[in-house]
Formats: C-alpha cells, structure tokens, sequence
C-alpha cells in the first residue's frame, strides 16, 4: 500500500470520532485550522527548495555518536527527513515506509537519516518500536530545522489540545518552546546541492519514497557522465 493510503486510512479512523480515539469534532476543527493557518502563512513555500545549497548539520544519534552531513555527502547524495517525534502517528507511518525503501535507496549509493527535536531516548524508543537501520538524529531546538525554513510555534489553541493529547513536547524535546518542524523530505546531491525537495505544512500528507528513486537514479547517472 502506498505510504499516503495508509495516511488517509489513518486519518479517516482517527477523525471518525469511533474508538480507540474518540476524538471530539471539536478537537479535530483545532487540527485543521492550525493546518491551514500554517498553509495561509506561506511558509512552506520561503522553506529551502532544489537548486539551493543545503546547510550543513552536526548531530547526534541517539547512542550520542555526532553525524555530519559533511561525512555523509563524501560517501553519496544524502536523503534526509525532518519529522516530529515519537508520539506522530503520521511520522511513524512515514519512517516505516522508509525503512521499507532503504534498501534502494542504499542500492544507488544514498544515505538516509531522520531528523526531529526530540531528546535521544526518545529516538531511541522511536528507532526500537519501528525496526528501523537507519539514524535517528536529535536537532536540540530544532535549530537545523530553522536553517531549512521548517521550525514553526504552535498556535495556543493547538498547544492546549497536545497538552489533552499527551503529547507534551517540551518533555519530548527538552525544550521550554513550542516549535515543530514541518515534516519535509530532501535529497542533497555530493556538491551540497538540494536535488528534490518536499515540504507540507499539512502533517498528513507525505511523498511516497519511491518518488525519492528517479531523483538518485539521475545523480547516480549525472556522476557517470
């Protein structure tokens, strides 16, 4: 199944207002709305894009070993995801079909990593709960983020509603602010270039990862040249 079918199927469970969730039609208008607010500021569109540089990063996994974007791009083209944490529903599908991908992605000589500002442990749960190989690094105040265009605050009515929900994310990410990433997918070529870029201000829909396969395929064959 393609990654944004099991979004929307999750999606239409979770809004259904049926258990497990429950959710009230109250609390999902807050969702939406926060959405499109965050659509109406244009944000997504002042984010990074192909054709500029990328910003280097140093980060940690959750085992405390740094990882640099630097190291990484000298072995190959780079796909990062930024995403939002362990309690994400939404992220955690995502992360699950890039695992599903990674050996293709590693076959055209890519690394993957995923990005988000919550602490190691978190990651760690993160990494363990979902099975995946590949690294899961926290951006402290998601200051990479920032350098990207993604780091965004919460509306205060969306604060209140994460707050009902568990998801306290001054404990996730050890940070006082309220500020996310918008979930975003890049592939940076060797030469530090943006080669693909997907950035949603809209949490639940996310490009499938073969999407990210022509785009390895062309700086594979554009090195050959």
């Amino acid at each position: 199944m393609a990654l944004q079918d099991r979004l929307n199927a999750f999606k239409s469970e979770f809004e259904s207002g049926r258990p497990p969730y429950s959710v009230s039609r109250d609390r999902v208008d807050v969702m939406h709305r926060a959405t499109r607010e965050l659509i109406a500021s244009g944000q997504a569109q002042r984010a990074k894009k192909a054709g500029d540089a990328a910003p280097e990063f140093l980060l940690r996994d959750p085992d405390g070993k740094p990882v640099s974007s630097r190291d990484l791009l000298a072995r190959g083209p780079l796909v990062v995801s930024f995403y939002r944490g362990v309690w994400c529903p939404y992220c955690n599908l995502e992360l699950q079909a890039l695992q599903e991908a990674l050996s293709e992605i590693a076959a055209r000589g890519a690394s993957l990593v995923a990005i988000s500002p919550q602490t190691a442990s978190n990651s760690r749960k993160l990494q363990r709960d979902n099975k995946l190989a590949f690294p899961i690094l926290s951006d402290a105040k998601s200051e990479v983020a920032n350098a990207f265009g993604l780091r965004f605050a919460l509306p205060d009515d969306l604060v209140a509603l994460y707050k009902e929900f568990g998801a306290d994310l001054p404990v996730f990410n050890d940070d006082p602010a309220w500020v996310l990433p918008m979930p975003a997918r890049f592939v940076i070529g060797t030469d530090g270039t943006i080669a693909y870029a997907e950035v949603n201000p809209d949490y639940t829909q996310r490009p499938d990862p073969s999407e990210l396969l022509p785009v390895l395929d062309r700086l594979r064959a554009s090195k050959a040249a």
